[in-house]
């Protein structure tokens, strides 16, 4: 199976353009900002077990959209004939894409995602990505919290606001689970978060560690697999954020297929 019909399959559309949700017209920098964006929502360190052998494909066949639509002479030829050489070294089997993938994208520090969060929060960017949360999860309050960039539990009022007012524009639907949330699940929803802080906090004072990036790391060597990889989530989304000349980064939230 060619590259185009394993993109049909994996993303409803054998479109390169469509896959990565890019103009036709794109600049370089426009295809690198929509591989950026939809390679971080398939990451395989992000997916669960049981998607993960599904996530490494999709993440795989971004991959070689990308090669293809970065590549003058591959884009070329697909834009005048519709067709992609199966055989050329961009596409080659034996490529590393998460190596490839790595070397697209440079390594952050605290600092980047200290900056990153005083620009983000209030920003356009982050109402775009609250609002797509909130159809993508539709209005389930507990997904949204968790797939929102740089929110805990204390932002949960100001992102209901930003939802609520949405909703009375009229520019998302006002979904049952949201609107008619209780009480008792919101309050649920937040004891659990603030356990979850105060656990990392008596971590952190029990090993002595401040706020460094090495001590950053140590925290994250000094705790369970599930609490490692969330914080490895956050990191890898912010390293795409912060990819080599991309300003703006992509939502956190699951994947919608492209449209044909």
């Amino acid at each position: 199976m060619g590259l185009l019909e394993q993109c049909e399959a994996a993303f409803g559309t054998a479109g390169l353009y469509q896959v990565l949700d890019v103009r036709r017209e794109a600049s370089g920098h426009e295809i690198r900002r929509g591989y950026h964006r939809l390679s971080l929502r398939v990451h395989p360190d992000r997916a669960a077990p049981d998607r993960k052998e599904e996530a490494t494909r999709h993440f795989q066949l971004l991959g070689k959209v990308y090669a293809v639509l970065s590549d003058q002479d591959q884009r070329a030829l697909y834009d005048e004939q519709g067709i992609v050489d199966e055989e050329s070294e961009a596409l080659s089997q034996d490529r590393n894409w998460e190596e490839y993938w790595r070397l697209l994208f440079k390594k952050i520090t605290i600092k980047d995602i200290e900056d990153f969060e005083k620009k983000y929060k209030g920003s356009e960017e982050e109402l775009a990505d609250v609002k797509a949360a909130y159809e993508d999860f539709k209005g389930d309050m507990g997904q949204i919290m968790e797939s929102v960039l740089c929110v805990d539990y204390t932002d949960e009022p100001r992102i209901r606001k930003i939802i609520q007012e949405a909703i009375d524009s009229g520019e998302v639907p006002a979904y049952k689970v949201f609107v008619k949330e209780s009480k008792q699940k919101m309050n649920a929803r937040k004891r659990r978060a603030q356990e979850e802080a105060k656990e990392a906090e008596k971590t952190r004072e029990e090993l002595g560690l401040g706020d460094g990036e090495d001590d950053l790391k140590a925290l994250i060597q000094s705790r369970n697999k599930d609490r490692k990889k969330e914080i490895d989530d956050f990191l890898a989304q912010m390293e795409a954020k912060y990819g080599n000349n991309s300003k703006k980064g992509g939502k956190k939230t699951a994947p919608k297929k492209a449209k044909k």
